[in-house]
C-alpha cells in the first residue's frame, strides 16, 4: 500500500493532546498497525500496554514524527508531527527505556546540555536546571557523574532531563524498569505531579500494578489493533472475572464440586486438595456467595476462610489478548 501523503498531510483541528485517526502501517506484505484511533487528552495518563510486536513502538514512532503511517492522521496539540516536526519536538518529552544519559558527565552537565540543545538561554538555563535537580531530589549529587549514580537515580534524572524543556506531553517508555520499590514509589509521585500541573502523560509498561496505579485510562493494542480503550475500573468490569477463593476443613470431595458448578453464575471452579478457586461470570457475586455457603454447610463442609477478589488487569490482559504481558 502506498503511503496517503495528501491525506496525512492535511491539518486536523483538535482539541486533545494527541489525535490519531484510522492510523495505519505497512512494511512490505506486513501490516503492524490498522485502523488504530486513540486520543489523549489534555492533562490525562494514558496507559499504553501490548505484547511485544503489538504496534505500540511503531505507533509512538508515528506520533513524534520519526516514522510516517500509511493510512490514517495523527496531531499533536493540532500539529502534523512531521510537517512541523520542529515545534513538535518541543512539545514533547520523551524518557526512553534505555535512559542514554552521559556517564561521564556530572546531573548538572548532561542537563545543561540538553537545555542548550534545546535552546534554553544561558540566563535561564541553571535555574531551570537547579529546579529540576531538586524536582527529581538530586541537588546533592548535581555535581557526581552519572556513572555513579544507581539504576533509580539515573530514571530520576533521565525525567529532569525529559522535563527541562517544560513539555506539554511526556512519553515514558518502562519508567521504573529495573529499580527498587523506593525508587518506584517516587517516579510515581513524578508521574502524577505531571498530571496535576496539566501535562499529558502517555506511559507504555509491562507492570499492570503500575498502569492500574497510575493510568486515568489504559489502552490496550494487540497485532496491530486496539482491542480496548477505558479506565482501568471499567476495564476490570467488562473483562475480567470476580473469584471466590475458599479454604474448608477437609479436601472437596466430588459431590461438592458438582453443587457448587450448578449455580448460575458460576462459571468455572478449580479445586486444589482443600482449597477451591471459583470463577464468576457476568453475576452479582453478592448473590452467589450465599449460595456457595449454604451449599458447603448442607454437604457436611466448613469454611475455614471464603474472600471474594475482584479481577485484575493481568486478568484482563490475557482474556484480550490470550498471553502474559512479557518483555
Amino acid at each position: 500500500m502506498d503511503i496517503q501523503k495528501t491525506d496525512y498531510d492535511t491539518p486536523i483541528e483538535t482539541g486533545y493532546a494527541v489525535e490519531v485517526t484510522n492510523l495505519g502501517k505497512k512494511f512490505g506484505s506486513f501490516t503492524a498497525l490498522s485502523n488504530l484511533n486513540i486520543n489523549i487528552e489534555r492533562g490525562e495518563i494514558l496507559g499504553f500496554v501490548g505484547p511485544n510486536g503489538s504496534g505500540k513502538t511503531t505507533t509512538l514512532n508515528i506520533i513524534s514524527g520519526l516514522s510516517i503511517p500509511t493510512v490514517g492522521k495523527v496531531a499533536v496539540f493540532g500539529l502534523n508531527p512531521r510537517a512541523h516536526s520542529a515545534s513538535v519536538r518541543r512539545l514533547i518529552g520523551v524518557v526512553p527505556q534505555e535512559t542514554a544519559l552521559y556517564e561521564e558527565l556530572t546531573a548538572e552537565k548532561n542537563l545543561n546540555f540538553h537545555a542548550e540543545l534545546y535552546g534554553i538561554t544561558k540566563k535561564k538555563r541553571a535555574g531551570l536546571v537547579a529546579q529540576m535537580l531538586e524536582l527529581v531530589q538530586l541537588s546533592d549529587r548535581s555535581k557526581s557523574r552519572v556513572s555513579t549514580f544507581s539504576g533509580g537515580m539515573k530514571r530520576r534524572l533521565a525525567i529532569a532531563r525529559a522535563l527541562l524543556h517544560e513539555p506539554k506531553l511526556i512519553f515514558l517508555d518502562e519508567p521504573t524498569l529495573g529499580v527498587d520499590v523506593q525508587s518506584r514509589n517516587m517516579i510515581w509521585d513524578y508521574i502524577r505531579k505531571m498530571r496535576d500541573e496539566g501535562q499529558s502523560v502517555l506511559l507504555t509498561t509491562n507492570y499492570l500494578e503500575e498502569a492500574n496505579a497510575l493510568c486515568d485510562r489504559i489502552a490496550i493494542i494487540d497485532h496491530g489493533q486496539l482491542v480496548a480503550l477505558d479506565t482501568p475500573a471499567l476495564l476490570k468490569t467488562k473483562y475480567g472475572s470476580s473469584l471466590i477463593e475458599v479454604e474448608l476443613d477437609s479436601d472437596v470431595n466430588q459431590e461438592l464440586f458438582n453443587e457448587i458448578k450448578k449455580i448460575l453464575g458460576v462459571q468455572s471452579i478449580v479445586i486444589k486438595g482443600s482449597n477451591a478457586r471459583i470463577t464468576l461470570g457476568d453475576t452479582d457475586s453478592g448473590a452467589v456467595l450465599p449460595q456457595i455457603f449454604h451449599i458447603i454447610e448442607i454437604e457436611g463442609f466448613k469454611a475455614k476462610h471464603m474472600a471474594l477478589r475482584e479481577p485484575s488487569l493481568d486478568e484482563v490482559f490475557l482474556a484480550l489478548t490470550g498471553r502474559g504481558v512479557r518483555d
